[in-house]
């Protein structure tokens, strides 16, 4: 029963956290400026309000499970969403519905089927007839006249980017099911495209798991008291979720209309650039996670208390500090993540690209799991003991998986940089330049 509850709360928080975010877009008019601030601000405020969840279960709801039981915990929990339900339908009237058109999924799997058959038709033969389908589409429609609606303005030309997948619109006449529009073509080009910077955020949640894992067994073992408080080990998320509450106005209020002025431009600080310094942070908080483990090692051994289960005498607030830089990566990458997505995603997949920050989550959660695995069977194949499998975390070498985490950020940082320096922004990609160029106007 313990586990139909957990998957069915895995179930629901993955249906509201995909559909939520592209639905609370939507609400805004991407053709005016206002419209894309305001959206740009939403996506904010919706880590924000995250936050303040966070902060409420880490806090209020960990003191009431320890101190009256986990079933006061759920209830709260679920008497919270209940509530939450009658407040989200207050809304309906006023808000923005999209209806879908169909699945998103069929298109994509029917342009890569396309191409992959015509692909293998024409390299088995060379008597099929086969032709490019041509109709008006192939012209460019996309005007400027200064306004952004217009320079937003639907382009239906074939582009050179993944050729490949321009073999779906041949033609035949024994699979005419498989013909596909240009449309559809770019389309899922677009989605292959942002699919490497999905990649890459996924080892920046697998750094975001040991702040649920390694990183409270180190806080269990350290003094966790605030003068005569003792605070719950579980409760440490609090401090990067603070700081993401503290973090999220001054970057909406302050930041980003100093970075606007700085550039002259619309954005001020890119979507890309956004989640590059959330996987510089990344890489920066696994460094000091290793430090701090190396200076919490030799407390212990100077201490005498390396079997010991008494705290050791060195406070808790070491441990915070990668909970802060972690706390920071995550609201400058996943903010940007989310815009990004549902920026450059086509009209159709929106909601689907935007779900995309929320696999990297649970994909990033799934490669911790699996790296541990890996490194104690890696490790326990050259040695008696490996590294992460020790009963009590003093006799682990847990710094040298940290140091392992930093190289593999650093690694992916620089994937990272390989596309977003040669990503080519879809639907704002003159924005910048459309901005400069009514300022030089006026």
């Amino acid at each position: 029963m313990l586990f139909t509850g957990l998957y069915l709360v895995a179930l629901g928080v993955g249906g509201i956290k995909g559909s939520l975010p592209p639905h609370g877009a939507e609400q805004f008019d991407e053709k005016t400026l206002h419209g894309r601030k305001q959206r740009s601000t939403f996506f904010n405020y919706y880590v924000f309000s995250l936050s303040c969840g966070a902060l409420t279960a880490v806090t209020f709801v960990v003191w009431i499970e320890d101190n009256k039981g986990w079933q006061w915990g759920f209830g709260i929990s679920t008497a919270t969403i209940l509530i939450s339900i009658p407040i989200f339908l207050l809304g309906s009237a006023t808000y923005r519905i999209k209806i879908p058109t169909g699945s998103p999924i069929t298109t994509i799997f029917k342009v890569l089927a396309a191409s992959i058959y015509h692909w293998w038709i024409s390299s088995n033969s060379s008597n099929v007839v086969s032709n490019f389908s041509t109709s008006s589409s192939y012209t460019t429609r996309a005007r400027e006249d200064g306004e952004y609606s217009e320079r937003k303005a639907e382009i239906e030309t074939l582009t050179e980017d993944l050729k490949f997948l321009n073999r779906a619109l041949m033609t035949t006449a024994r699979q005419p099911w498989l013909k596909s529009t240009i449309k559809q073509v770019e389309e899922v080009k677009c989605v292959l495209k942002i699919l490497p910077i999905f990649l890459s955020t996924i080892m920046l949640n697998c750094c975001l798991a040991q702040l649920s894992t390694f990183s409270i067994q180190q806080a269990a073992t350290m003094n966790t008291k605030v003068g005569s408080f003792k605070i719950p080990p579980a409760s440490l998320p609090v401090f990067p979720v603070l700081f993401i509450i503290i973090l999220a106005p001054v970057y909406n209020h302050v930041i980003i209309p100093f970075s606007q002025k700085a550039t002259n431009t619309e954005t001020g600080i890119t979507h890309l650039q956004r989640i590059g310094i959330g996987l510089v942070l990344s890489v920066v908080a696994m460094a000091v996670a290793a430090l701090v483990e190396m200076k919490r090692k030799r407390v212990a051994i100077q201490s005498g208390l390396m079997d010991s289960t008494e705290p050791l005498p060195i406070t808790f607030f070491w441990v915070a500090m990668q909970y802060v830089l972690l706390g920071s990566a995550d609201l400058f990458s996943l903010a940007g993540m989310m815009d990004f997505f549902f920026t450059e995603a086509p009209d159709t997949i929106k909601s689907l690209a935007t779900a995309l920050s929320w696999a990297s989550l649970a994909m990033g959660y799934y490669l911790s799991s699996v790296l541990v695995a890996l490194v104690n069977r890696i490790t326990g194949s050259f040695r008696h003991t490996p590294w992460l499998y020790a009963r009590n975390i003093n006799h682990d070498h847990l710094e040298r998986f940290y140091w392992l985490m930093c190289i593999l950020s650093g690694l992916n940082l620089l994937h990272y940089l390989f596309w977003a320096q040669r990503y080519r922004y879809r639907s704002s990609g003159n924005e910048n330049q459309i901005v400069n160029n009514r300022q030089m106007q006026k």
